[in-house]
């Protein structure tokens, strides 16, 4: 029961970063919400590596699990999440947040093929869903509502760019989970804040890099105090998701926790009707849509015969569903 109430906290942390993070973006820019989010990672996950004593393992950390972590922290935080900041501004969380969950079927297909794990046709089926999911939410109209107070038009999301923004924030956090699997295989619950601080620290400090460029520099200086509160809380909300994600696997089967953190789809649309309700898409579509992924993405996170059973389908239908490629 804790386990799971940690991971429900993980997800709604996770679709909180998501909703201020938007709100960063409507006027601030990606480049300003990553030099800002990504020391906050480093100030959040120093400490509980300090409390958990795993800083005073790092010299024992072995030097391959390391630069796995650090090549994760590049491509998740910086590359993927830069996908993700970028694919939010040009058209909204609602949209483009089932697209991102196509991480799953991302992360389904490489492990197959990268570390030979099965996978069953019900599996299967659940990335089909997922997929179409993705796919109803972006039938939903986009022609721009207007504000009651303004009169004037607030949102018209860029679909093609956002997509493609969101397509590549998908591969990127679909592939760390395996990069994951590699470094911290056979090690304790309490390692991964030692490899979350290891993949932070790497992410900062490319970012650190990309300021020697002066536009890159000037940018992040234009940055608003109002944009820099919200990129702020960003930052805070996803060390957070990830902190109760590390509680929740250390007390409860990954097959119990990974299931519910699909729940930030739904999160995510009860926060942008709450923060943002004028900079985003919403709908029957979008609705239809996020649950339908989030079928999706339960039938490929939960044991299929655990699915199977629970439901009672008959012997000769369970035994293809069953099957494993």
């Amino acid at each position: 029961m804790l386990g799971a109430f940690f991971a429900v906290l993980s997800a709604a942390s996770f679709a909180l970063n998501n909703a201020t993070m938007r709100r960063g973006v409507v006027k601030g820019t990606p480049l300003q919400a990553i030099s800002i989010s990504l020391p906050l990672g480093v100030v959040c996950f120093l400490p509980l590596a300090l409390v958990l004593g795993e800083l005073a393992r790092l010299p024992q950390f072995p030097a391959p699990a390391m630069g796995w972590m650090a090549g994760l922290g590049v491509l998740h935080f910086v590359i993927g999440r830069y996908g993700n900041f970028r694919a939010n501004q040009l058209a909204g969380v609602n949209l483009t947040a089932p697209v991102v969950q196509l991480q799953v079927v991302v992360t389904m297909v490489m492990a197959v093929i990268v570390l030979h794990e099965p996978c069953t046709a019900l599996q299967m089926v659940g990335g089909v869903l997922i997929l179409a999911g993705s796919l109803i939410t972006q039938r939903e109209s986009t022609r721009p509502r207007r504000s009651a107070a303004a009169g004037a038009a607030v949102f018209v999301p860029r679909r093609l760019a956002g997509y493609a923004f969101a397509s590549l924030a998908a591969v990127a956090y679909g592939t760390t989970p395996v990069m994951a699997r590699f470094a911290l295989e056979h090690t304790g619950p309490a390692t991964g804040a030692l490899g979350g601080l290891i993949a932070y620290v790497a992410a900062t400090a490319v970012a650190a890099l990309a300021l020697l460029s002066p536009s890159v520099r000037g940018n992040v200086a234009a940055v608003r105090w109002d944009d820099a509160r919200w990129f702020a809380m960003s930052g805070v909300f996803v060390a957070m998701a990830q902190g109760f994600f590390f509680a929740a696997v250390a007390v409860a089967p990954v097959m119990l926790v990974m299931p519910l953190l699909q729940l930030s789809l739904a999160f995510r649309l009860l926060f942008s009707t709450w923060l943002n309700p004028h900079h985003e898409v919403f709908g029957p579509l979008m609705l239809i849509g996020v649950a339908t992924s989030v079928a999706g993405a339960l039938m490929v996170s939960i044991d299929s015969g655990l699915i199977l059973h629970a439901l009672a389908v008959p012997d000769g239908l369970a035994r293809l569903l069953l099957w494993r490629v």
